[in-house]
């Protein structure tokens, strides 16, 4: 935590956010079923993605963090997201 300040979720916020992570997961298991093709590997990471962010934001408390590791932990994604790019890629043309 940023200065050893203490902070308080809300239940309430946490529990939408449980919510919104058991929607998303339901969401997944709906979207393997309909054989997206080449889109479906994209739209599971997507969701993925999203639930990820979503914990770190509220149950890794990193929306209560300084600017600098915020902006590290959004550095990390990009990298993610550029691997897998070069992965689609180096798929793509094989």
């Amino acid at each position: 935590m940023a200065n050893n300040v203490s902070h308080i979720t809300e239940y309430k916020v946490l529990a939408k956010v449980v919510i919104a992570l058991m929607f998303l997961t339901f969401l997944t298991i709906f979207v393997a079923s309909l054989h997206l093709g080449a889109f479906s590997v994209t739209v599971a990471l997507l969701i993925a993605g999203i639930k990820g962010s979503l914990i770190l934001i509220y149950f890794m408390h990193l929306k209560y963090e300084s600017v600098l590791l915020r902006i590290l932990v959004a550095m990390i994604f990009v990298l993610y997201a550029v691997i897998v790019l070069i992965t689609f890629i180096d798929y793509a043309y094989r």
